[in-house]
């Protein structure tokens, strides 16, 4: 036990253990996703098809997120030595799944559901994982903090609309943050990510099309808060300040794809807490695109991204804005011709 202790203690442990600690959470996330698909059936915790935004031929369960959220804690807790900002990611995880868990039970008011995101939020910050911009007044990085993570776990939560979406897409800017953390010799985060990955790559074979179970609120948060947390805390203002917008690059597909739905719901003037098809992945799909064509292009476009942030994390200033420059120049662009295609609405 001494050696296995000093080995992990080393440079080269301290990568093994990042290995250890993804691969432990995709076998666990393997074999936990068919126990919450049986439980859910057992209990009725199925999404049933309704028609309209639900078309699925047959009802698909619930609590697929339980299984991401176990097998996270579970390998963490096997491989890695809880500090008290991982105990914090963890406790906030665990109230954003139960609120998850409820909300995909009985669904609960926008309202209360802030409140419930708001508040894990702030236990993150109160812990010391928050947004750190040396030239900002700390009130305004405490409020951004929130603002950010609040907004992330809603933005992962809105793209959860197709088959093996939000899950590839979270999988690949995980995947991006693993980098970046390699990059940056940052173990703790490394760790994480790689948790965070390997979880996800368990279950996305299940939620590929054709979807055997589905994440619901309950993994969606989980997930959305631990992609906005780990975005968040990364270093990436090593060569220049504009740095600090990378994790808006990293996690660009569901940012891009919240923004779009807000901007295309107050232009018709329905609230933008009302289901509708606004999102970008339906688009897609209403002009031509199958749902395996529209979930393939949604993780080629988040790797694109995840690699123009790491560009601008690792280039110079004028290559930096170069790159933040073409990304918002092609996002507007795909903007306007996403709000051509004909809904029929």
């Amino acid at each position: 036990m001494g050696s296995a202790a000093a080995f992990f203690a080393t440079r080269h442990g301290q990568w093994a253990l990042v290995a250890l600690s993804g691969l432990l959470a995709a076998l666990l996330s393997h074999l936990l996703t068919p126990v919450a698909m049986r439980v859910a059936r057992q209990y009725g915790l199925v999404d049933r098809p309704d028609g309209k935004l639900k078309r699925q031929v047959e009802p698909v369960p619930y609590l697929g997120g339980a299984a991401v959220y176990l097998a996270f804690v579970v390998a963490l807790g096997c491989t890695y030595s809880f500090s008290r900002e991982v105990l914090a990611l963890l406790l906030a995880g665990t109230m954003v799944v139960l609120l998850g868990l409820v909300d995909d039970i009985g669904a609960i008011s926008p309202r209360a559901k802030f409140l419930g995101q708001g508040l894990a939020a702030l236990v993150l910050i109160k812990a010391g994982i928050a947004i750190d911009i040396v030239w900002l007044p700390t009130a305004l990085d405490l409020f951004l903090s929130l603002v950010w993570l609040v907004g992330i776990m809603n933005a992962v939560n809105l793209i959860d609309i197709m088959d093996g979406l939000a899950v590839g897409v979270s999988l690949v800017a995980a995947l991006v943050l693993l980098a970046v953390a390699l990059v940056n010799g940052n173990h703790e985060i490394a760790v994480l990510t790689a948790t965070l990955a390997g979880s996800l790559a368990g279950f996305v074979r299940y939620n590929f099309q054709p979807a055997r179970v589905y994440l619901g609120d309950t993994g969606s948060l989980f997930i959305g808060l631990n992609l906005g947390a780990l975005a968040m805390i990364g270093r990436y203002t090593e060569h220049h300040n504009v740095g600090v917008l990378v994790p808006l690059v990293i996690l660009g597909v569901p940012i891009f794809d919240t923004l779009f739905v807000m901007y295309i719901r107050y232009r018709r003037g329905v609230s933008v807490f009302l289901g509708s098809p606004d999102h970008v992945a339906l688009r897609l799909r209403r002009w031509r695109l199958s749902v395996r064509q529209t979930v393939i292009v949604s993780y080629a476009t988040s790797a694109l991204l995840g690699v123009a942030g790491v560009a601008v994390m690792l280039l110079d200033l004028r290559g930096a804005l170069g790159v933040l420059g073409a990304v918002a120049a092609v996002g507007l662009l795909f903007a306007g011709w996403l709000k051509k295609i004909d809904m029929g609405l």
